[in-house]
């Protein structure tokens, strides 16, 4: 028996001459060329780009890559394997129980990886939050994500995540991605008159998209109210500067009208202390 299983693991596999293993170290290497290439070229054409075409081109770099290896697996497998169909159960079969014992996790990355390319949840050029780190997509990689934040830290997420945690995507694809900045002031205070305020320091900043809308929103709280200033930065990258700016000189002209900023609490605290 134990020689019998020995011959049929031996008989799954082609005796491999030098040629053969020309070809396949050749067809390594080309997939190998491909990948890098375009890991060097798409991005350089994309820099040169502007709003959804940078992202296009950014977005096939992943699909690309995943195309070349396919390929290069398809063609190389059948100089190793006799191409029949029992070897082929065989080895697919076997195949699966390793990856389901072993690279469980990992696979389910994979996999989740190749939804990510199909269903897009989100892009290189993206700002996604992801069980609470938010930064731009820089990467897709077969397993994981790159995200840069704010603080010009690297973060990989698994696409794994994709399962089972929300993916919140701030521009989706798009060159638009909206910018608040939130004021707290004494109930008492004019709301008509710090909306026009608002509005008119977001008109002025010069990180402003003129293309798209500025809105302003009043809510009361037990403390007063907070207002949020919302409108569009040009860049998605200019979304912390221009956040800045908003917030900077709007508490500035706030100051200017004489409106008196509240002192924020939690409504337990508010409820403790009134």
């Amino acid at each position: 028996m134990e020689t019998g299983s020995v011959k049929d693991v031996a008989g799954l596999f082609k005796s491999l001459d030098g040629f053969a293993i020309f070809e396949i170290a050749v067809i390594f290497a080309l997939a190998l060329a491909v990948v890098w290439l375009t890991q060097r070229v798409l991005p350089w054409v994309a820099a040169h780009l502007h709003g959804k075409r940078r992202l296009y081109i950014l977005a096939m770099v992943p699909m690309i890559r995943i195309v070349v290896l396919v390929i290069a697996l398809v063609m190389i497998i059948p100089r190793i394997i006799e191409p029949t169909l029992q070897n082929m159960v065989a080895t697919l079969g076997a195949a699966g129980l390793a990856i389901g014992f072993a690279l469980k996790d990992y696979v389910s990355s994979l996999i989740a990886g190749v939804v990510a390319i199909h269903e897009m949840p989100y892009r290189p050029g993206d700002w996604i939050e992801v069980d609470g780190s938010y930064g731009e997509v820089t990467h897709i990689g077969m397993r994981t994500v790159e995200l840069v934040t704010n603080d010009d830290t690297v973060i990989w997420v698994p696409h794994l995540k994709l399962w089972d945690n929300l993916i919140h995507n701030a521009n989706n694809g798009g060159p638009s991605l909206m910018c608040i900045a939130e004021f707290y002031t004494q109930p008492e205070a004019d709301a008509y008159q710090i909306r026009d305020a608002l509005e008119e320091v977001a008109l002025t900043s010069p990180y402003l998209q003129l293309g798209k809308p500025i809105a302003v929103t009043a809510a009361e709280q037990p403390w007063g109210t907070k207002y949020r200033l919302k409108a569009y930065p040009i860049d998605p990258r200019q979304q912390f500067q221009f956040i800045t700016d908003m917030t900077a000189r709007g508490k500035k002209r706030l100051m200017e009208l004489d409106v008196r900023f509240a002192k924020v609490e939690s409504d337990e605290a508010y409820e403790l202390t009134h």
